[in-house]
């Protein structure tokens, strides 16, 4: 009996610790890094990211703020000091941020001014995962937390005990406005700050907020300005704020609930209301990181090795940024119903809106991604398009929270396209054709960035001109893609012959800018000319944020056709390779100044390989195309293993959205949508042993991968289901099925596999034609 009842204790503890164990497994938050990429400054970027305190597409983002209001690196890695705990909307320093306010908990003399209301900080006492951000603030020995719902936050205040115990609530400039209800404990106002640069925004943007403690102040001071105005308890104007006092000498806890609402102030309420409500601290918290690990969860890692560790906290804090952005623009009303401040013409209307997302960069992987595994995001993003088309009358390029002037291209044509042909069909299509067809014959009266700019002379010569505008190569090789995305999707929806023949042959208008003196694409002016004093190292002029070499390779949709063009497979071969063997080199003369893109390509050791830069993340995996896959293997797990670490200076050059974070989550994986609009990934190197995906249709699919390590990075056979598979690519279908892959790794190149024509992805150029 007593040998029982020691076997059943021992069963029972047995079987806890194994779910203890199981549920530490599956906290994928403690894997996620918001402080990965933080370590900036302007001459060079590791990132250029905050840490994100939010929860997944969040209309809201929380951050510590190291910097002076109105900077745009609002949080360095490098700093001292805390100025502020933020609700911010910035989705990159050099766009701005909007639609701010922030709150910190001090100690004795009110203060309000950044500089006098600041508190040393170190890193040895900061805590941050996606749900909650700690820090101790050693001038005010306060320990402050917060931790986010997706329009609100709460936070937690630990004071020492004083009748001095300060909170200040800063709403910013251009423009704000604060209302004390002191019988509430409540403080309820707007702000109207807006992003920097060129931005198209109505008049009555507003973030409006509301403020409620959980005890009473004893006192408030409000300010204007630079000023306090004493105890008046509305106060607006270009910058105001208030300070409101507590006394801790009985509950050294402050817990501040926090809302906001673009629509107005009663929305505000409402959801603070729904979101945080009467819920504790560890409630909202707990709620926030279930949030995350149902995300997450989705991609599981098996991988025991602890040397792969790194590995698992990179692909987890890649994921992590991925699901961040575009951030979800509505809310909820009285009814429950879906609504938006429109940023477009100022109206409250029905359905969802989406910002905050350059498509510059994340039409490449970030929104393939939504469409391949996440397929209800890319629906719902594809409303929030429509409905920008519909109150604006574009489609956006770059949004912030409205149109901005940022950026090239017509790539919102690649986003409708390819969420629409691979399998996003329950959108209103016939509103997304008409938008993407205006872009391709129109540009915006004031944007030059929104729609397409040079599109007379590019649907009349074949490319834009140089003489006529800037960045002509660079726009002249993205309308081609797009015009291809234009192609495949005016055949699935059955337009006209002429519609889709007049497409079709300007998907290949790349060919009218390539020199075959170099065998690189180059700008020409309204004559034919190419530049006489042509120089494939330049960067800027004739390309974006980049050069020749850079954007030699944007022809996604047709490597075959640029093949040929350079002279064959061999020459291809060579002209990839040439990528990696040359130095470092730059020519500056366009920006008349060295641009951080430029010292982040000199230092990495690639070469002319860019990867802090988007026009050339996917050249790695043109080989596939090139009758040599061993070299995208190679190159895609070098590029993981040292430009990617899970480290403050852990990126290299601009996150951007997620998209850097899309392509090592992809290429960890072992696969990349190249061109996005066929549906095919380009097969590289996976990284981890084993990964489980839990697909939307209710299947998994295994990647199994048991002989990897650090040198056995190429793959020496594939199998799929059980089948040897010979391929360089996957499609959709045969990943959205679910199964298993077998990666058979090996530290030798297999060069043999995947050499042959039939085994390489899609190009335009070999499709046959319709008679």
């Amino acid at each position: 009996m007593e040998k029982r009842t020691l076997r059943g204790i021992f069963f029972s503890v047995t079987l806890i610790m194994n779910c203890v164990m199981v549920q530490a497994q599956y906290d994928l938050t403690k894997y996620a890094f918001p402080i990965v990429g933080t370590q900036n400054e302007y001459q060079f970027a590791n990132g250029n990211v905050y840490p994100c305190i939010a929860l997944p597409f969040g209309m809201n983002h929380w951050t510590p703020q190291t910097a002076l209001n109105g900077e745009r690196w609002q949080y360095s890695y490098t700093s001292t000091y805390i100025t502020g705990l933020k609700e911010t909307h910035q989705p990159s320093p050099w766009v701005g941020d909007y639609g701010v306010l922030s709150l910190l908990p001090t100690v004795g003399e009110r203060k309000f001014l950044e500089k006098e209301r600041q508190s040393w900080f170190t890193h040895k006492s900061e805590v941050a995962s996606p749900e909650y951000y700690k820090v101790y603030l050693a001038d005010h020995n306060v320990t402050a937390e917060l931790t986010p719902s997706e329009r609100g936050c709460i936070m937690q205040f630990t004071f020492p005990e004083t009748n001095q115990a300060n909170v200040v609530i800063d709403a910013f400039d251009q423009g704000s406005f604060v209302r004390i209800i002191q019988s509430e404990n409540k403080i309820v106002g707007y702000t109207s700050q807006r992003s920097g640069g060129k931005i198209l925004l109505p008049e009555n943007f507003r973030n409006y907020f509301v403020v409620t403690f959980d005890q009473p102040f004893t006192d408030f001071a409000t300010w204007k300005d630079t000023c306090f105005v004493g105890n008046r308890t509305e106060v607006s104007g270009q910058r105001t704020g208030v300070v409101v006092t507590f006394s801790t000498r009985k509950n050294r806890k402050v817990i501040a609930r926090v809302a906001s609402s673009f629509i107005s102030q009663e929305q505000a309420e409402l959801n603070l209301s729904r979101e945080i409500g009467n819920k504790s601290f560890d409630q909202v918290k707990d709620a926030g990181k279930l949030a995350w690990n149902t995300w997450l969860s989705k991609f599981r890692i098996e991988d025991n090795r602890i040397d792969d560790l790194d590995h698992v906290r990179m692909f987890y804090t890649a994921l992590y940024r991925m699901l961040l952005y575009p951030r979800e623009f509505f809310e909820y009303d009285v009814q429950g119903k879906i609504v938006h401040f429109s940023p477009y013409n100022g109206k409250v209307l029905p359905g969802r809106m989406y910002t905050d997302n350059g498509f510059w960069d994340t039409f490449r992987a970030v929104h393939p991604f939504f469409t391949l595994f996440l397929p209800e995001v890319s629906k719902n993003i594809l409303e929030g398009l429509a409905n920008t088309y519909r109150e604006s009358g574009w489609l956006p390029e770059w949004a912030s929270p409205g149109h901005i002037k940022c950026m090239i291209g017509s790539n919102s044509t690649s986003v409708v396209a390819s969420a629409y042909l691979n399998g996003i069909k329950d959108v209103d299509i016939n509103v997304l054709w008409d938008a993407v067809y205006h872009s391709t014959y129109d540009v915006h009266p004031k944007l030059s960035s929104v729609g397409r700019a040079g599109f007379r002379e590019y649907n009349s010569l074949g490319y834009v001109p140089n003489d006529v505008i800037n960045e002509s190569a660079a726009r002249t090789l993205e309308y081609a893609y797009a015009d291809f995305c234009m192609y495949k999707l005016a055949l699935s929806l059955h337009k006209n012959d002429t519609i889709i023949k007049t497409f079709r042959e300007r998907a290949v208008n790349y060919k009218n800018l390539f020199y075959k003196k170099y065998n690189l694409m180059a700008g020409r002016d309204s004559k034919g000319n190419f530049r006489p004093d042509f120089n494939p190292l330049a960067w800027g002029g004739d390309f974006t944020e980049g050069n020749s070499w850079h954007y030699s390779w944007s022809v996604m949709h047709d490597p075959q056709g640029l093949a040929d063009l350079m002279g064959g497979q061999k020459i291809f071969q060579q002209m990839l390779d040439s990528v990696f063997k040359m130095p470092p080199v730059f020519d500056s003369k366009n920006y008349g100044k060295v641009i951080h893109e430029m010292r982040e390509m000199q230092t990495i050791g690639f070469g002319q390989y860019a990867h802090g830069n988007e026009p050339i993340q996917h050249m790695i995996y043109l080989y596939d195309w090139a009758g040599e896959p061993w070299k995208s293997q190679y190159w895609a797990r070098q590029v993981m293993e040292r430009l990617y670490q899970p480290t403050a200076d852990g990126y290299c050059g601009d996150e951007d959205n997620g998209q850097t974070s899309a392509w090592y989550v992809f290429s960890a994986l072992g696969f990349y949508p190249v061109c996005p609009a066929t549906g095919e990934l380009a097969i590289g190197s996976p990284l981890f042993r084993k990964v489980i995906i839990t697909l939307p249709n209710g299947k998994s699919l295994k990647l199994n991968a048991g002989s990897n390590n650090e040198k056995n990075v190429y793959i020496k056979e594939i199998t799929l289901n059980g089948q040897v598979f010979t391929k360089n690519f996957f499609t959709r279908g045969q990943l959205q099925n679910g199964g298993t892959v077998n990666f058979q790794m090996s530290p030798d190149p297999n060069t043999k596999k995947g050499i042959q024509t039939a085994d390489f992805p899609y190009s335009l150029s070999r499709e046959k034609l319709a008679p």
